[in-house]
């Protein structure tokens, strides 16, 4: 459960078992480009009305700005683990080089969870605008509802699984035209948001934005509820880490993409958010198809049918970006025998993982078939939270012990401290102790961070060839931890109590099947390894 692969075994012996590499072809424009289409359209469309409605109110741009902030910190912690260890498993392989095998297969199993879930959520809702595109003003209108299913689960959305499925047949063919598919798709899209800003500043109202109680009628607590949600916006921007094995050039392009797609991101959602709140007052925001419903409350219904195919288009590339990246989370778990290995394989003539983007298609339209978007939402939202933390935790543990060889009772001490730390702080804020709890736990958190980086060396190599890695160590890190704690310790109790199925769920099948099936490969192959060198050495012995 606790060993951990080494970065040369991962690169060269784990990757091996897929049987065939995956193609080199995209450059850091295309990382780029991805990045925006993972993110643009997702939280835009899906969570800013119903947060400005019922959370934040006109103050929706600063919760964007707040998970932005947080998107940005566990970003550059992506791209050093990217850069450092390119290869197709994002955070699982990161975290299972650094804390073992069980804690990358927790977070694999999560960012699975959170891509599956995420996709079936997008594509109810790519139904409800493409509803509003054709004229249609029921966001329902394409559904099927069934009576005798429970409510939440009840609207059959045909629309939403076929456009999965043809999703999944284009992944299925090449990386290289998908990504070029995206490309272009993505600059219409970012053409498509500058039109809504600027129609939407030429036609809203900046009284709408302080009427009728305020910029921030749910307080500064609702500011921040907020930005737990539209956390979920900025799901997709690891995608681009987990393509690192088709990157021409890792150590440059992986740090334009990633960084550079979160950056131009937050700065999108912040003006349509302010868009949006300046065409309508808060509370009469609509919670779906929020920018159509607008535009037409302004009287512009040929705009609201243009917004809702520009939405639908932006959602194809989001799915698209996604669906690509939750493939390759699969294949390597699937390297590492903790799923069925057949789930690993990377076809010979398209250089994709073809079965693993089959059965997670299959997964993802059986979901979006029935379940609605509320449902899914906060349960995404606390699993990629968490993995986010786990990953700036691993940073800090492999900049400090792995490569600078100090102690590892120091670091995992820091770690422990910190993160309690965190947890005090933001129930602190949760439970309204401010008077005596942020000051106690907020000065906690500074000085131990402090007194880690002044007493423990970092030996980290600083040539001109060295990799990309993350400056100021540790308070980036740290500082993202600090905010992944206190956006989980704002979702409500609904949310921990399904996370916490879902993990005894993970946990149970990783102890009947995962165990047992990593011991019997790497058995295996410690067999054929000898049989090897025992074939080597009677070749020499014949020859001599």
């Amino acid at each position: 459960m606790l060993a951990t692969w080494t970065p040369d075994q991962e690169l060269n012996q784990v990757r091996q078992r897929s049987g065939a590499d995956m193609k080199r072809n995209l450059k850091w424009y295309d990382l780029v480009a991805l990045g925006l289409g993972g993110m643009l359209g997702v939280g835009v469309f899906v969570t800013t009305g119903s947060v400005a409605h019922h959370q934040s109110g006109p103050s929706v741009f600063i919760s964007y700005i707040i998970a932005g902030l947080s998107a940005l910190l566990s970003s550059l912690c992506y791209t050093e683990f990217a850069v450092q260890v390119p290869v197709a498993g994002g955070a699982f392989s990161y975290l299972s080089l650094t804390f073992g095998e069980f804690v990358g297969y927790f977070a694999g199993a999560n960012i699975l969870m959170e891509y599956v879930f995420s996709n079936a959520a997008v594509s109810r809702s790519f139904t409800e605008y493409l509803s509003f595109a054709f004229g249609e003003n029921d966001p329902n209108v394409w559904r099927v509802e069934v009576h005798g299913l429970p409510k939440n689960y009840n609207m059959l959305d045909f629309p939403a699984v076929s456009l999965i499925l043809l999703l999944t047949l284009c992944l299925c063919h090449s990386t290289k035209e998908s990504s070029m598919l995206n490309l272009i798709m993505t600059v219409f899209h970012v053409i498509f948001f500058g039109f809504i800003i600027v129609a939407g500043y030429c036609n809203g109202s900046a009284k709408n934005l302080v009427s009728p109680k305020g910029l921030a009628p749910f307080g500064v607590r609702g500011v921040v509820n907020g930005a737990a949600t539209v956390y979920f916006s900025y799901i997709g921007y690891d995608s681009a880490s987990t393509l690192a094995e088709e990157i021409k050039d890792p150590s440059k392009s992986l740090p334009i993409g990633i960084v550079g797609s979160v950056l131009i991101t937050t700065i999108l959602y912040c003006l349509m958010a302010l868009s949006l709140c300046m065409m309508a007052p808060y509370n009469k925001i609509s919670d779906k198809a929020s920018f159509s419903i607008a535009f037409g409350k302004i009287g512009w219904m040929w705009e609201s049918n243009l917004v809702g195919a520009g939405a639908s288009l932006g959602i194809v590339a989001s799915l698209l970006v996604a669906m690509l990246g939750q493939a390759r989370y699969l294949c390597v778990i699937g390297r590492a025998r903790l799923v069925p290995s057949w789930l690993a394989k990377v076809h010979p003539s398209t250089g994709t993982p073809l079965n693993a983007t089959l059965f997670l298609g299959v997964c993802t339209a059986s979901i979006a078939l029935f379940t609605e978007l509320d449902v899914i939402i906060e349960l995404v939202n606390i699993g990629t939270l968490l993995v986010f933390y786990l990953v700036a935790n691993a940073l800090v543990y492999r900049r400090y012990v792995i490569t600078s060889h100090t102690p590892p009772l120091y670091t995992l001490l820091f770690l422990f401290l910190f993160s309690l730390s965190a947890i005090g702080f933001s129930l602190s804020w949760k439970f309204n102790q401010q008077r005596w709890g942020l000051p106690l736990f907020g000065g906690l958190m500074i000085t131990i961070t402090a007194f880690y980086h002044h007493k423990v060396p970092q030996t980290h190599a600083q040539r001109a060839d060295a990799d990309w890695c993350v400056p100021f160590m540790p308070w980036p890190p740290a500082l993202s931890i600090f905010l992944n704690v206190f956006l989980i310790t704002t979702l409500k109790l609904l949310s921990f109590q399904r996370f916490a199925m879902w993990a005894c769920f993970i946990t149970i099948f990783y102890v009947l099947y995962g165990v047992h099936s990593t011991y019997h490969a790497e058995e295996f192959e410690m067999g054929a390894n000898q049989v090897n060198s025992s074939s080597s050495n009677l070749q020499t012995k014949v020859e001599v």
